[in-house]
């Protein structure tokens, strides 16, 4: 019988309301309780504005809960100073958006090089690391060039190899091919599921296409409020 993984991320009671106590108040999260354990990819569905981006950014220490505690690696963040909460989303956890937010004036190498530099890495080590990520998702000759002269499909290439750069434990994403058309979101998301399998990290996806979310792990809802 196969020992359980170890739960990289808990999310346990998480509430959230918007213009709260006011005429208008929207309660977006309503008791959200959720775990992802160590390489697990699980896909998170809902309709637009039912509060999957709020939830991840929750789970990513971008936002914070009403209520509720999100444990990240068995460290409870929610009494964290903000400079320990910047610490643990630096090394710990990836983001990939539906857009691909690379920095316009530096080489899809040195957007990747950039976040191991700020997480301490060396120079040189940060570029072998960022060299590496390209070759595995098959843009490395596409290194020096800026964004503006990647296709789409390259530049979220790129932005799944930033998001991996400092090694997370980690990985969210919010529709991370919602701006491709479909022949070009199916080559990116197989490469993105073989980054993923091969680093052995765990991802939560947040999605609209229900084909793709059927290939991961696991496919949570998002309705009313609560995960079903």
């Amino acid at each position: 019988m196969s020992e359980p993984r170890e739960t990289v991320l808990e999310l346990s009671g998480i509430t959230k309301t918007y213009n709260k106590g006011l005429p208008g108040e929207v309660q977006v999260l309503r008791g959200v309780d959720l775990s992802l354990a160590r390489g697990e990819v699980v896909a998170l569905v809902a309709p637009s504005g039912a509060g999957k981006s709020t939830l991840l950014h929750i789970a990513g220490l971008l936002d914070t809960p009403d209520e509720g505690a999100v444990i990240i690696r068995g460290q409870d963040m929610s009494r964290r100073s903000d400079r320990r909460r910047t610490e643990v989303r630096r090394a710990d956890l990836g983001f990939i958006y539906q857009f691909h937010h690379l920095l316009p004036e530096f080489s899809a190498l040195e957007n990747i090089v950039l976040p191991q530099l700020a997480n301490g890495t060396g120079e040189a080590a940060a570029r072998a690391r960022g060299e590496a990520l390209l070759s595995r998702v098959g843009v490395a000759e596409r290194a020096r060039h800026r964004p503006a002269e990647l296709s789409g499909g390259e530049q979220q290439r790129v932005a799944f190899c930033r998001a991996l750069a400092n090694d997370p434990a980690v990985l969210l994403a919010d529709e991370p091919t919602g701006n491709l058309d479909p022949e070009t979101a199916d080559r990116v998301f197989a490469a993105l599921m073989e980054l993923v399998r091969e680093t052995g990290l765990s991802a939560l996806v947040a999605t609209h296409n229900l084909e793709l979310a059927a290939r991961m792990d696991r496919v949570l809802r998002l309705e009313g409020g609560r995960l079903v």
